[in-house]
């Protein structure tokens, strides 16, 4: 009853056993070709569940960075294929010297067969390995804009700024020029150009610029935002405003958003786009005459875009409406006198800085370097170590100048009682002002010097600190703040 079954088995494990054919001294049969499918198999699900640990645990516990997480997650998984591949023929019985003679035999065949695939591969291990451009990157090639979403064998993987996943052969990334935004680092400079009427203000322009930009979410404070004046156009003034993102894919969209808000608030400061003139030349005027003289209506052809209404530039009261922070800086008695060019200068050094509600802007005994104005909001003056509330300070008011000017430490905190932004000059930033401005450095000196009594307080304050030499304390206030500028400046 049994021999039946037993035959068919058998035949069977015979026909699965038996020789197909032979790789060098090798026998191949569809066991050991099952065999192999199925190591190969469980040594891909192996390898890739490794390189996903590799890139979502292990290495983000270590604090790598994306590109380099993914760089060395695939590097480790082609090891572990290769390895694999070779412990898994030589499991199956596979003479591996022997094969390697018929596998050198066949490779020259075989190469020119899959060259692509074969550059590919090699261009993927160099995009690795040399790393010109990693997972994260926000590159542009032949036109095509987009973040490395991911580098594999054969092709990388671009998500452009249409939100479309693009495949681009390895051999293009390498043998094609790229423009890599996040080389050095993952911000991307957004220029934006700028023409107005040859009757704006620069220095209002400038402010108007600097005060969208900040406004905008997708911008960021630092880097700084800049305004560059360009050059001079045909009856228009040329501007750039420059500035930063980290959100590369927007792109588009917050250079869209700025120039919504530009248009709107140009508007708003009176500040005018320049006017295209086109001249009209007719062939025979005579004739276009000739039609209305017949109701004795007088026409003078001449160019009336010539003749368009000119506006004059903004100055004065009115300027001070329209320009909230040079208004505000004017008010300040070191920078009453600055020319409209300094102005610029100094808004230009200058940068934002957002507090949230009881955030610490610094604390008493912190390191004065750098001079503040509030744009909106308020905050809250007091000394820490007794709670005693000093003051509270509004839109407009400024503090910190003489801790920036003399380099004295804090002498109270300062936190926000609401939602705040600040204008600020920071040390770097003031002394680029002090040396291109020689004028300003004696300006300043003149009106320190004018507050005595509080002049007086900050250099007991330091020589409790230990912070003045013996010589600097029997020099006049004059002297004494002139030495402290230089030191401190370099000016």
């Amino acid at each position: 009853m049994n021999t039946i079954p037993e035959e068919l088995l058998l035949k069977i494990t015979q026909v699965f056993t038996a020789t197909l054919f032979k790789i060098g001294e090798n026998p191949v049969s569809l066991q050991s070709l099952g065999e192999l499918i199925v190591l190969f198999m469980a040594i891909l699900v192996i390898a890739r569940s490794f390189t996903n640990f590799l890139k979502e645990n292990l290495l983000v516990k270590l604090g790598i960075d994306e590109g380099n997480r993914e760089a060395i997650a695939v590097i480790i998984g082609y090891l572990i294929v290769a390895l694999g591949v070779i412990v898994a023929i030589q499991s199956i019985g596979f003479n591996l010297a022997s094969f390697a003679v018929v596998a050198g035999g066949l490779g020259v065949g075989i190469g020119f067969g899959i060259q692509d695939l074969t550059t590919n591969f090699v261009s993927g291990l160099t995009l690795l390995l040399d790393r010109p451009v990693k997972v994260g990157d926000f590159v542009e090639l032949e036109g095509l804009m987009g973040i490395v979403k991911k580098i594999s064998i054969r092709s990388t993987i671009l998500q452009t700024t249409e939100d479309s996943s693009v495949i681009v052969p390895n051999s293009n990334m390498i043998s094609n020029k790229i423009v890599n935004w996040s080389y050095e680092n993952s911000l991307l400079c957004l220029r934006v150009p700028v023409e107005v009427a040859e009757n704006s203000n620069p220095l209002l322009v400038t402010e108007t610029l600097l005060n969208i930009a900040y406004a905008e979410a997708g911008v960021l404070y630092e880097p700084n935002p800049k305004v560059l004046f360009v050059e001079f156009g045909d009856d228009s003034f040329k501007f750039e405003l420059l500035v930063w993102t980290d959100r590369p894919i927007e792109r588009e969209v917050i250079k869209s958003s700025l120039n919504f808000a530009i248009e709107y608030n140009f508007r708003q400061h009176k500040i005018d786009f320049p006017f295209n003139n086109r001249e009209i030349y007719l062939k025979n005027p005579e004739v276009l005459l000739s039609m209305f003289n017949q109701k004795e209506t007088a026409i003078d052809i001449r160019n009336t875009s010539s003749e368009k209404k000119q506006k004059m530039p903004i100055f004065g009261d009115e300027m001070k409406k329209l320009s909230s922070l040079s208004c505000l800086l004017r008010e300040v008695e070191y920078f009453e006198n600055l020319t409209d060019l300094e102005l610029r200068q100094l808004i230009e050094v200058g940068y934002r800085k957002r507090l949230r509600p009881q955030e610490y802007l610094f604390h008493e005994n912190d390191p004065g370097d750098a001079f503040y104005m509030i744009l909106s909001g308020s905050v809250e003056v007091f000394v820490e170590a007794i709670d005693k509330h000093l003051n509270n300070l509004g839109t407009g008011q400024f503090f910190g100048e003489l801790s920036l000017m003399l380099g004295i430490p804090r002498t109270a905190s300062v936190r926000a009682l609401e939602e705040t932004i600040l204008f600020a000059i920071n040390k770097e930033g003031f002394q680029k002002v002090l040396t291109e401005r020689p004028d300003l450095y004696e300006q300043i000196i003149k009106e320190i010097v004018k507050h005595k009594e509080e002049l007086s307080e900050r250099q007991q304050l330091l020589r409790e600190m230990e912070l003045v030499d013996a010589a600097e304390e029997e020099e006049n206030p004059v002297e004494w703040v002139r030495k402290r500028l230089k030191n401190l400046f370099s000016v």
